[in-house]
């Protein structure tokens, strides 16, 4: 195993803590400060609702496996991870509140939690003192088939919200991802997308009101918190303005059956002439079909010593239709992934390591570059790519309608992955590099000036921030490839809702040099 000889970021920000707490332990009492903090929140909670159940400080028995609950990447579950000073499962509107008024007033960062799915683990890692805002226990979901709407709490998961809207109906649905252990906030507060997008859009085209606290501990909806910080917290990093606690939600029809398939072809199996169709064709499919396609690396044939490797093309479809229909259309457009009926299989997932990045393709790949990437992914072995189809209304709708601005002259949303079981730093940088590497082959195929990529897939690779005097320069590093256009815009609406950055992390979105003065149109607060 060769290790990179430069630190990873996650190695710079853990010597950044270490320099940090040193100063903040001799400058302060911690024991003093965290009782002060604590007393703070039992303050400025509801009585009735009393947040010290809902508590969890490292000395407690439960912590760990509270903190564990929501970490879907082992890589930020090491024993050198830092932790936070305390967990806040906050289960009430009051809890949120005041984790906000006495998070500022004791200077203590914030991470707001709701699945945990975040790939870079800034929802509930930090390398300053922090606590953490769980959200796990804010789940409600209440769905109002009459009205074909539905409010969901940000700590729900989109498998429970799919499970609610089932149980109410069996011609609804909602257009959001594909895991189901994803939470709600995260989710929708970079966008979404998953299998109904070319039908129906992304997740943030399908919400229609919200309900946020915002960093003055003030309740607002959509009305009172106005367009811009509507449109800012569905889909531009909405961690970055205030905890979203709900989401309204404008259902969507699906037919009472649908179909789902997976398919595999290797080299043996012509996989060159399916995958470069597929990349020609796959965003003019009809638009009930949601078809994407995985590389990675596979032992060719009954290889016992796993010497003799191949590039492997995995397709996973899902239609908004029967069986039938599916594979009549395939049979025309893509009769080269040779589509039959047969009963599939589901496996649990499991957890592991892992290293993200991501990109935007706006053009097919020619055979010969699709032979050079399969032959840098066998050399590789270990990082694969997941290609998201775009077209259909992904195309319709302007890049400046919702903070993410991938629509029209994308074909597909590239993801590139390394998945690994071994712990530690070496391991984390030798892995983490193989996804660089096959990232960096991508670099002729993809979008350009910039080079784009999904909030949702966070990349710390484009860069951190940390919110100093070149804050603005630092996240317009990141913010230019994650939202374009769009950038400047949440920058200026940061400017006004929270002037002094208290919602941060290293990827959010910064003030700019000279904030702007500017207020809500409409303001109202709750009782505390």
């Amino acid at each position: 195993m060769k290790v990179s000889g430069f630190p990873s970021i996650h190695l710079l920000l853990l010597l950044l803590l270490v320099f940090h707490v040193s100063w903040w332990v001799s400058s302060s009492s911690p024991q003093d400060d965290h009782l002060s903090f604590i007393q703070c929140l039992k303050l400025n909670s509801d009585t009735h609702f009393p947040i010290s159940t809902h508590l969890y400080n490292p000395e407690d028995a439960s912590y760990s496996s509270v903190l564990e609950a929501s970490i879907r990447n082992l890589r930020f579950n090491e024993s050198f991870t830092p932790k936070p000073r305390l967990i806040i499962a906050a289960a009430h509107e009051s809890h949120v509140q005041a984790a906000i008024l006495c998070g500022k007033k004791h200077s203590l960062e914030m991470r707001i939690r709701s699945g945990g799915h975040d790939y870079e683990g800034s929802s509930y890692v930090s390398y300053v003192p922090f606590f953490i805002l769980d959200l796990l226990n804010l789940r409600s979901i209440e769905v109002n088939i009459n009205e074909g709407t539905a409010w969901v709490q940000a700590g729900a998961t989109l498998g429970e919200l799919y499970y609610a809207i089932a149980n109410k109906s069996k011609v609804h649905g909602f257009p959001a991802g594909m895991c189901p252990t994803v939470g709600v906030g995260g989710h929708f507060g970079g966008g979404g997308f998953g299998n109904m997008m070319r039908k129906y859009g992304l997740s943030i085209d399908n919400i229609i009101d919200a309900s946020i606290v915002d960093v003055h501990g003030r309740i607002l909806g959509r009305e009172f918190m106005g367009e811009d910080l509507f449109w800012a917290i569905t889909g531009g990093s909405a961690a970055s303005f205030g905890v979203v606690l709900a989401y309204k939600i404008k259902l969507v029809p699906v037919p009472q059956n649908v179909t789902v398939f997976q398919l595999a072809k290797t080299g043996e199996d012509n996989i060159l002439e399916s995958v470069h169709r597929y990349l020609e064709i796959a965003d003019g499919f009809d638009r009930d079909l949601f078809l994407h396609m995985i590389l990675d690396v596979a032992n060719r044939g009954d290889d016992q010593e796993k010497k003799n490797k191949t590039i492997r093309a995995k397709y996973l479809g899902f239609f908004l239709g029967g069986s039938e229909r599916l594979i009549s259309l395939m049979n025309v457009s893509f009769p080269e992934l040779g589509l039959k009926k047969k009963i599939a299989r589901r496996t649990p997932s499991k957890l592991y390591h892992s290293k993200m990045k991501s990109d935007y393709l706006q053009k097919s790949i020619p055979k010969e570059g699709l032979k050079l990437i399969f032959k840098r992914m066998v050399a590789l072995e270990a990082p694969y790519m997941f290609f998201f189809h775009y077209g259909g209304k992904m195309s319709e709708i302007p890049p400046k309608a919702k903070p993410f601005p991938h629509r029209a002259g994308n074909i597909a949303n590239i993801m590139y992955g390394t998945d690994w079981i071994e712990q530690g730093f070496e391991a984390d940088e030798y892995y983490s590099d193989l996804t660089r590497k096959l990232h960096d082959s991508m670099t002729p195929f993809v979008s350009k000036l910039p080079r784009q990529a999904y909030l949702n897939f966070k990349d710390f690779d484009l860069g951190v921030n940390y919110h100093g005097v070149n804050s603005y320069l630092q996240g317009k590093g990141y913010g230019d490839k994650y939202f374009k256009e769009n950038f400047d815009r949440l920058v200026d609406i940061k400017s006004r809702v929270d002037p002094e950055n208290y919602f941060k992390n290293e990827q959010s979105i910064p003030v700019p040099p000279f904030p702007k003065e500017g207020k809500l149109n409409k303001v109202t607060v709750s009782a505390i």
